[in-house]
């Protein structure tokens, strides 16, 4: 009786660590209109016509970019115990895209975050793997791979404190910082 117990038990923690969220494949969509092949392979040439009329036009100039890269958000938020782009970010990547592609010597880090919920090892994996969507996202638009680095806090370094579902929204990010 008392194996079973503790049979039953085993079975009853391990089955509650897992989760249904799949980290194998970042979902990015290649919207540059060739081929995707590999992220590092091809992507997208720098003069394709990816987010046409999404993006306002930016000053090619140095001080006209670092002027509209400060005022351009430098977050992608991301839904509960997910890595997908959400669409509503797309701009905000491919603002980013054209900002990096003006200058290779530009290096970037994107640093992947969650809230508190889940382990460590989990949240570190999900914070790569948002961490990862985002560098893919910017590889697809141009950015040479060499530039991109993708490392993640999982749920070491919160933006806000606090347990409420509003806060933790703010915590589930990916945060693009340049170098």
């Amino acid at each position: 009786m008392k194996r079973t117990l503790v049979v039953v038990g085993l079975v009853a923690v391990l089955s509650a660590c897992g989760s249904a969220v799949k980290l194998d494949n970042v979902p990015v969509e290649d919207r540059s209109g060739s081929s995707s092949g590999s992220a590092g392979a091809g992507g997208a040439a720098s003069g394709s016509a990816v987010g046409k009329g999404a993006v306002a036009s930016v000053d090619l100039t140095k001080s006209g970019q670092d002027a509209a890269m400060q005022a351009t958000t430098r977050v992608v938020y991301f839904d509960y115990d997910s890595f997908a782009v959400r669409s509503e970010f797309q701009a905000v990547i491919e603002s980013h895209a054209k900002y990096i592609r003006a200058d290779k010597s530009r290096k970037v880090v994107i640093e992947g975050h969650t809230d508190e919920r889940g382990g460590r090892e989990y949240n570190i994996a999900l914070g790569q793997k948002r961490a990862e969507a985002v560098r893919k996202a910017l590889s697809l638009l141009g950015v040479a791979e060499s530039q991109l680095e993708a490392v993640s806090f999982g749920k070491e370094k919160p933006a806000v404190q606090g347990s409420s579902e509003a806060v933790m929204e703010k915590n589930r990010r990916a945060e693009i910082s340049y170098r």
